[in-house]
């Protein structure tokens, strides 16, 4: 039997990335998130995917976001028993992640049956807790750089890629074939802040490379500044700041600028408050990281005191005083997840602060086709929030440079480092448009063979 990779996800849109690689009747998947943004989107979620996950020897996962793991408490449920490699450090994170994911759909679905938002009489959550608590037992920690073993049908090496705590790139190498795949995940900048620059990419036949920021540049401005000068002006007209970030990675990176901008007297000493058990977590997870000296960090991040200790920091950790920050008395900074609004608290702090035009909101991260938070950055005058729509008078602004996403140039200065030419080259992980800007720019200044997939689409790999 042909030896071939299934694309069941991450095709046509940033989320969802899910590749099925076969060989002699055996399957490892690789990355297994949820699909985010768009209804038709979401509603994929609810879809079996096309092979029996009974059938599937094990589970690779690139890193912890939920794009790339949120769909594991699912495919558990559904018959998948073997075993989910993945570093030490997503392992970790995805424990947080995966959590809070269940949480709030149960919150989600019991807020639609109590408040009659939904179209279906008892609406249930994708998963559950029990869903999210069977699955972190299949869970592996592997090294990096060590190939693992993965059954009698392939071996497993992740290689840093510099984009979250634990990110890696995955090589997958068969058994029988010797054909060698080289999965991206998501890729981390070389100026990341806290992290090391992603590790040059191992020789492959095949490279499956993310597109996220397939037709753009990130901007050289410098997003302290841009930062610095809303939090000013917001706290000069008397009112608030929210940041919507992404609890795992963004939360912490924001929490260091606050902080270079407090020390450096350019913005206003005003509290600050991390309102996300999820942030929280993360942030737990990365200060040990710090303590413990992690190899990922940066030496002059390891170097320094406490990099996250802004000031006048308050962890926010129960709903009552979440609650507080729903229409706050004084000028503060708020941080929560998520990063693109699309559930947790901060729907509850959007809905009392988006009528008042003396707030602001900082959008610090990509924003997908279909969520609020793209929403908001193309100037939606309502939004809608818990079935009801919510006006936007407050100031929206974009602040695209704290992505810790690779943009066109950076990834492809990666794929330039391979050693040798692979055979094709998929681009996904991208909205349309970015796919096929990347594609382009790949052949155009590699000489490479790329192609961008089609959802459910199988190519041969022999």
């Amino acid at each position: 039997m042909a030896a071939t990779l299934d694309f069941l996800g991450g095709t046509g849109t940033v989320t969802g990335s899910r590749f099925l690689v076969n060989e002699s009747g055996r399957h490892v998947l690789v990355d297994c998130g949820l699909f985010q943004g768009l209804r038709d989107l979401r509603l994929r979620n609810w879809e079996p995917l096309p092979t029996n996950p009974a059938e599937i020897a094990a589970v690779v996962i690139t890193h912890a976001h939920l794009d790339h793991t949120g769909y594991l408490p699912v495919l558990g449920r559904a018959g998948f028993t073997g075993p989910v490699y993945a570093t030490a450090g997503t392992e970790a994170l995805a424990g947080i992640v995966l959590r809070d994911s269940a949480h709030l759909l149960m919150e989600d679905a019991e807020h639609a049956k109590t408040r009659g938002y939904s179209r279906h009489r008892n609406p249930k959550p994708l998963y559950d807790d029990d869903d999210v608590r069977a699955v972190l037992r299949q869970f592996r920690s592997v090294p990096f750089d060590l190939p693992i073993e993965v059954g009698d049908m392939a071996t497993v090496t992740l290689r840093r890629a510099g984009h979250i705590l634990g990110s890696a790139t995955a090589t997958v190498q068969l058994g029988r074939s010797g054909r060698t795949v080289l999965f991206s995940g998501d890729l981390g900048r070389p100026t990341h802040p806290l992290l090391r620059p992603p590790e040059p990419p191992a020789a492959a036949d095949v490279v499956v490379v993310e597109s996220t920021y397939g037709n753009r540049r990130h901007e050289q401005t410098d997003g302290h500044q841009r930062l610095a000068d809303a939090v000013t002006r917001t706290v000069r007209r008397g009112g608030s700041v929210v940041i919507p970030a992404f609890a795992v990675d963004r939360s912490e990176v924001i929490l260091m600028a606050l902080r270079d901008l407090r020390r450096a007297s350019a913005i206003p000493d005003v509290p600050i408050y991390v309102d996300s058990p999820m942030a929280l977590a993360s942030l737990a997870t990365y200060r040990a990281a710090l303590r413990d000296r992690d190899p990922e960090l940066r030496p002059d991040v390891v170097a320094r005191s406490d990099v996250f200790d802004a000031g006048d920091v308050h962890e926010v950790s129960t709903a009552d005083a979440s609650k507080e920050l729903n229409r706050p008395p004084y000028p503060c900074i708020i941080i929560s997840a998520s990063g693109m609004v699309s559930g947790g608290r901060i729907l509850h702090h959007l809905n009392g602060l988006l009528p008042h035009s003396e707030n602001t909101v900082v959008l610090a991260g990509y924003q997908a086709i279909g969520t609020r938070g793209r929403q908001l950055i193309d100037g939606a005058i309502t939004i809608k929030i818990h079935g009801r729509y919510v006006p936007v008078r407050a100031e929206v602004v974009d602040v695209p440079m704290f992505s810790v996403h690779a943009d066109a140039a950076e990834i492809v200065a990666w794929l330039a480092q391979a050693p040798e030419q692979p055979q094709v080259c998929y681009v996904v992980h991208g909205e349309p448009d970015a796919a096929e800007a990347l594609r382009n720019r790949i052949h155009q200044q590699l000489g490479w063979t790329a192609v961008v997939p089609s959802l459910g689409e199988r190519v041969r790999l022999d």
